[in-house]
């Protein structure tokens, strides 16, 4: 099942956050400027036409009164009015297309970043998270961030200079009617504090739940088989109806702490115009104001109170916006491999590959290997045998500093493995894992994944090695052959002699084989056992195998039991020693006797 969520960040980091995302707008400040600078005039040209509309009135009213309307000045206004809408529409269409430019720049950057990050991440990050919440951060979380971020920009720097440019137009016309229209301010800004409070965590929340139902989803999909097998689909439909629920009910408690404030903002607007209406009349019958002038305060008075309720709407885009940006923040700050030591480049790594007495463990856990001590000449092949659990695989992913020793030391050709750069390290080696993967597209393009440019002449040479060429030329698209789903169409046994394949192409100096031969059939792994042989010549190997079978012609085999070396030897002196190892021959080629003996002893 999927590793534990990680606790969404608390309601405190929101400035924070907030302010390392608007940071990240820096490299394109020529664009904001920009489109502040249209936001300004489209903010100022809406103001400015509410004024003119009631000067237009005034000439109307005036010309009822004396009898005769000033056509030229009623038409010039008009004109006017038309002029300023229509420029506002291009500088409003001007400063979308800079705040787009802007942010999509920005979430480039920030997904190119996200990439860097998860090729610097060490191994026990995607051990201790599931994959389907970290998919969830470089995407889910991303997309949500930049349509947040578009709309934001774009609204709430419009809405902001119409509440400022409307405020001031006000305060021209009638300060008495403008300090009316004020009075909701500063309790729709306390309201505002107040929901936002209280729904950050409710949107930390959602987006935490988003990246536990993908990582349920990804898990569904990837065992789809597995799961209808066992006929466990109703127990995975209920896993998911569970995290569906959660998500729902998270994402209402959100949506519904934020939504209530634009009903209430949109009340308040409404009492202000009634209470504006009022005092507005009262001031025409008084003379104290002309009819154009109080439609123009109450134009105003709407372009005030609109951005207040468009702000306090855009609380939820807001609170969501930033708890996606934590999530996101969270797995670019998250502790990275060791740095890398700055006169590495120059260290050659061929030669005696030694253990020295290395210890390591993972966090909160016992250790996983503890004293290792063994040493391998160019050119020999080791063996590393033992039960499930034993610490094989953690050698050799210790050899190529997937993970760092806790103590002790690793050597190649003389140097310390911790003064190679990764990079240039695992450049050594040829890897074929117990799970063969592959990627989307050719036959060929998979095979030379491992020496990037190789000829058409080199990748058959290797397939034919590795018996790959007899049934990829079966296929009816050949080595062209267009892989799908992880390899598809090819048998699992299949995929595993095609990965064997791109580990002979690549011709590194040091071969990994962990549990290579697992996926296939008898013949074929004899068959391959031949082609190892040759593959193995001039390479130093690391063989994992829980078939004995295939580890008999080691220049060495490493027995480990709990993460220790318990034997070491060859075959036959393993054998003779009767201890582990044979105990561990017996139950693979002894009558069932022996198994249970061997079973029963722990073995």
């Amino acid at each position: 099942m999927t590793a534990p969520l990680v606790a969404p960040a608390p309601a405190e980091r929101f400035w924070p956050t907030a302010g390392r995302l608007l940071g990240l707008l820096q490299p394109f400040r020529r664009f904001m400027l920009g489109a502040v600078a249209a936001t300004c005039a489209f903010v100022g040209l809406n103001v400015a036409a509410p004024k003119y509309l009631g000067d237009a009135t005034d000439v109307v009213v005036d010309g009822v009164f004396s009898g005769a309307l000033d056509q030229g000045r009623f038409g010039f206004l008009l004109a006017a009015v038309a002029l300023m809408y229509v420029l506002a529409s291009v500088f409003n269409w001007v400063q979308g297309a800079l705040t787009a430019r802007s942010v999509q720049g920005l979430m480039y950057g920030l997904r190119a970043s996200l990439e860097d990050k998860l090729h610097r991440l060490p191994s026990t990050y995607f051990q201790e998270r599931s994959r389907g919440d970290v998919l969830s951060r470089a995407t889910n979380d991303i997309d949500n961030v930049a349509q947040a971020m578009n709309q934001l920009l774009t609204q709430l720097i419009m809405s902001l200079l119409m509440l400022c440019g409307s405020l001031a137009m006000m305060l021209w016309i009638s300060p008495l009617l403008a300090g009316i229209a004020i009075v909701t301010v500063p309790l729709s800004t306390l309201l505002t504090v107040v929901v936002a409070r209280r729904s950050q965590a409710h949107f930390a929340r959602q987006w935490t739940e988003t990246g536990g139902l993908n990582a349920h989803v990804e898990e569904f999909v990837s065992g789809h088989e597995v799961i209808k097998a066992f006929g466990h689909q109703a127990k995975a439909a209920e896993v998911f109806a569970q995290s569906n629920d959660k998500l729902a009910r998270a994402a209402t408690k959100a949506q519904y702490s934020a939504g209530v404030v634009q009903p209430l903002m949109v009340l308040m607007s409404n009492l202000n115009y009634i209470a504006v209406a009022v005092v507005g009349a009262l001031q025409v019958i008084a003379g104290a104001m002309t009819i154009g002038g109080i439609q123009a305060f109450v134009q105003f008075s709407r372009l005030f109170t609109q951005p207040v309720g468009q702000i306090g709407g855009m609380l939820n885009l807001i609170q969501s916006c930033v708890a996606s940006a934590s999530r996101v923040f969270a797995l670019l700050d998250a502790g990275e491999d060791s740095a890398e030591p700055a006169a590495a480049g120059s260290t050659p790594v061929a030669g005696r590959i030694v253990f020295e007495d290395v210890t390591f463990g993972y966090p909160e856990s016992a250790p996983a290997v503890r004293n290792i001590s063994f040493s391998v000449e160019p050119g020999q092949t080791v063996a590393i045998v033992g039960h499930t659990g034993a610490g094989k695989t953690t050698v050799v992913n210790l050899l190529m500093r997937f993970y760092e020793p806790g103590s002790g030391r690793i050597t190649m050709g003389g140097t310390d493995i911790a003064q190679i750069p990764r990079d240039r390290l695992r450049e050594q080696f040829g890897v074929v894992l117990q799970d063969a993967w592959l990627f989307a597209g050719t036959i060929r393009e998979n095979i030379a994944y491992g020496r990037p440019g190789a000829t058409d002449t080199c990748i058959i040479a290797a397939a034919e090695a590795t018996y790959v060429d007899r049934f990829v030329r079966a296929l009816p698209g050949g080595y062209d052959t267009v892989l799908e789903n992880g390899g598809e169409p090819l048998s699992q046994g299949q995929r595993q002699l095609l990965t064997i394949a791109r580990a002979q192409l690549s011709g590194r100096a040091v071969l990994i084989l962990d549990e290579a031969t697992s996926s296939v059939d008898s013949r074929t792994e004899l068959l391959i056992r031949q082609a190892m042989q040759r593959l193995r010549q001039g390479r130093t190997s690391f063989v994992i195998a829980h078939r004995l079978s295939t580890v008999r012609n080691a220049d060495l085999i490493l027995v480990m039991d709990h993460g220790r070396i318990v034997e070491q030897g060859t075959h036959l002196t393993l054998l003779a020693a009767n201890s582990y190892y044979a105990r561990l021959h017996n139950a693979q080629f002894s009558d069932p006797a022996g198994q249970a003996d061997a079973l029963e002893a722990g073995i």
